[in-house]
């Protein structure tokens, strides 16, 4: 797909929303890293989504969701392909009556103490915390304090306290690359550690999820606690993709590399974080290549230390220089 071909789209009305070329993923990634994405587009609403799609699966250009840019670990030499961002699909609305979409999930039978929730999936996951805080719905207040969105939080099946997305996710709408939307039902998705069965092709619009009723107070003490709970062991703020490796069956990664010695180590401007281990931290102005290397140099000592084999947790995608 040349420029000028998706700039023939936006000219004639078929797609409403920003297109910009060659901008540094740097600029849209919580870890501050990588090089530039060939195109990126900000469309605004479905169909203008859907002919990015379809203009992509005709001339078989890659593309990729870029969210919040969390967890994400960008390559120095940028992104071949298309980087959608879905910031303008940013509705929240509660479904009146979960147990009509949602009558398989046996603790609604003869209940009316649950309610739904519409979330599209360009909505900051804290977003969707705080409408629960306000309205007193239950669920996921373990969540608090993961970045991204809540589009990103379904795909990656977010979770913390020994509570996942998957424990509230009733269906799930994706776009599919000719532009046809489906809806997932529960029972047809699959959801494993940090990761699901929802093809990596597709793209997620929204999802219904299922929450308990509560008193708002009460939800919001949670939440608090959470949170709390998360300042004191966790570099929430600073520059990072969140935890770098995923935990080990019956560990934790981040003891794991704290055991092997490894907190403070460094490579260019990349830090392991002292009060983390699971978190590498930008300290001013690392690279891709200084990640990648702090990575290898951590799981060889903890293969070493302990005899245990860590793997990212982080998605890696992009070309190296």
């Amino acid at each position: 797909m040349t420029d000028n071909e998706l700039k023939g789209i936006f000219e004639r009305g078929l797609f409403k929303g920003a297109i910009n070329f060659e901008q540094p993923l740097s600029a849209y990634t919580s870890l501050k890293i990588g090089g530039p994405v060939e195109i990126m587009v900000f469309p605004e609403d479905l169909t203008s989504l859907k002919n990015v799609l379809i203009t992509a699966y005709r001339e078989k250009i890659p593309i990729f969701v870029l969210g919040a840019g969390t967890n994400l670990l960008v390559r120095d030499g940028g992104v071949h392909g298309i980087a959608v961002s879905l910031k303008a699909f940013k509705n929240i609305e509660v479904i009146q009556n979960i147990k009509r979409v949602a009558p398989h999930l046996s603790y609604q039978k003869g209940s009316d103490d649950f309610t739904g929730l519409f979330v599209e999936a360009g909505v900051p996951l804290g977003s969707v915390i705080n409408f629960m805080k306000g309205k007193g719905y239950s669920g996921i207040e373990e969540l608090a304090g993961i970045p991204g969105t809540f589009g990103g939080a379904v795909y990656m099946n977010a979770g913390a306290f020994h509570k996942e997305m998957k424990d509230v996710i009733v269906s799930v709408a994706l776009m599919k690359p000719d532009g046809s939307i489906v809806i997932v039902g529960r029972d047809e998705l699959t959801f494993t550690y940090r990761s699901s069965n929802i093809p990596a092709h597709t793209v997620i619009l929204s999802a219904n999820i299922a929450l308990k009723r509560d008193i708002p107070e009460n939800v919001a003490l949670r939440v608090n606690e959470y949170l709390k709970e998360k300042r004191q062991s966790q570099p929430i703020g600073a520059p990072s993709a969140g935890c770098v490796f995923k935990n080990p069956e019956g560990h934790s990664a981040g003891r794991l590399i704290e055991a092997a010695g490894c907190k403070g180590m460094r490579a260019g401007d990349i830090e392991v974080n002292s009060l983390h281990a699971n978190y590498f931290i930008n300290k001013g102005s690392a690279t891709c290549k200084d990640f990648i290397h702090l990575m290898d140099i951590v799981i060889k000592r903890v293969e070493k230390h302990s005899g245990i084999t860590l793997e990212p947790e982080i998605k890696i995608v992009g070309r190296d220089d």
